[in-house]
């Protein structure tokens, strides 16, 4: 049995006139949500929250190079199953959507309904509700994706620092807690020393350090720190955690919130055995990811599901968008939905 959809729904909807791009909360014609390749399954979600991250706020503002308008942003979203065709998933079933170009190509979670293939979902741990799983979103999944590679590689606690860039956000900042939450001794780089100095040291960092200090080293290889690094910067931030990472160290890149470029040599590499690890989330594998979900479902303290968390509603994310992308954002945000 299905639930009978509501003939219009609100989302914040971006428009283009031109080269103009505008971002408003209007209500949108039920009739209007995108019909998709059957293949895989098709569920139409009533989205009780999202959340906010980087490419949101690319999209908000008319940075990311979304190609098709209208569109309605946001890349994640949980909520319960409206409607199925897909025998994985029945109405009233709890689900949470990460990525696979949902906000993007597809219509996203800013939103009260969304419709998706059935293949892009995941059911939604027991322990959190649809708000707790988007204080998590793809920030935490994309955050404890780059503690799995490292670990898979071999780390382990004792192995020496790890360091955690960007750590104030949203990617860091559960990079952070789970980290220490598994015993490892966690060094923190921000650009917001005072103010987030006391955030970061109650999320489990040993120790704190200016961001600048990574981006202005220079030598291809640096004095040895870290044994191991979780990046969400990339550019000149990247090149000095490579140049400064012990020998045999592993570095999981995750972002470009410094820049997209890298400039680096190959000695890291071949002098010290360095390993770099890209880390994707948008498109990864449902058993990673399913994988990843229920490790976050038994590691993560309840203290990240409160702490360094802000609630939003859709009329605030134009505002928050430009926010986020200038580093003014600290933790998660839930954007309440229904």
């Amino acid at each position: 049995m299905t639930n009978p959809l509501p003939q219009t729904f609100r989302a914040l909807l971006l428009t283009q006139d031109g080269d103009r791009v505008q971002a408003n909360v209007t209500d949108v014609p039920s009739a209007d949500l995108p019909s998709l390749d059957s293949a895989g399954g098709e569920v139409t979600v009533r989205v009780q929250a999202s959340d906010l991250n980087y490419k949101d706020g690319l999209a908000i503002t008319a940075r990311l190079g979304i190609r098709t308008y209208p569109m309605i942003p946001g890349i994640d979203f949980a909520g319960t199953v409206l409607d199925s065709n897909d025998s994985r998933y029945k109405p009233g079933d709890a689900v949470t959507l990460t990525g696979w170009g949902v906000g993007e190509r597809h219509w996203g979670g800013y939103a009260e309904l969304a419709r998706v293939k059935a293949d892009w979902l995941v059911k939604t741990p027991e322990r959190f509700s649809a708000a707790e799983a988007m204080a998590i979103g793809t920030a935490g999944l994309t955050a404890m994706l780059c503690l799995m590679a490292l670990e898979d590689a071999g780390l382990t606690p004792d192995a020496g620092d790890v360091l955690v860039t960007g750590a104030a956000g949203g990617v860091g900042s559960v990079a952070v807690s789970l980290l220490s939450a598994r015993g490892y001794t966690v060094t923190a780089a921000t650009g917001r020393m005072d103010s987030e100095g006391e955030y970061l040291r109650g999320l489990g960092a040993s120790q704190l350090i200016d961001r600048n200090e990574l981006s202005a080293l220079k030598k291809p290889l640096e004095k040895e720190r870290w044994a191991a690094a979780v990046d969400v910067a990339g550019g000149a931030t990247l090149s000095g955690v490579l140049a400064s990472t012990r020998y045999g160290g592993h570095v999981a890149a995750c972002g470009l919130a410094d820049s997209a470029s890298l400039t680096t040599s190959v000695l890291p590499f071949i002098l010290r055995n360095v390993t770099l690890h890209g880390i994707d989330s948008v498109m990864c594998p449902a058993s990673k990811r399913q994988r990843a979900w229920d490790r976050l479902a038994d590691e993560l303290p309840d203290s990240l599901l409160k702490d360094g968390v802000q609630t939003a509603k859709l009329e605030d994310l134009p505002r928050l968008a430009g926010e986020i992308l200038a580093g003014q954002v600290r933790g998660r945000t839930v954007v309440e939905i229904g």
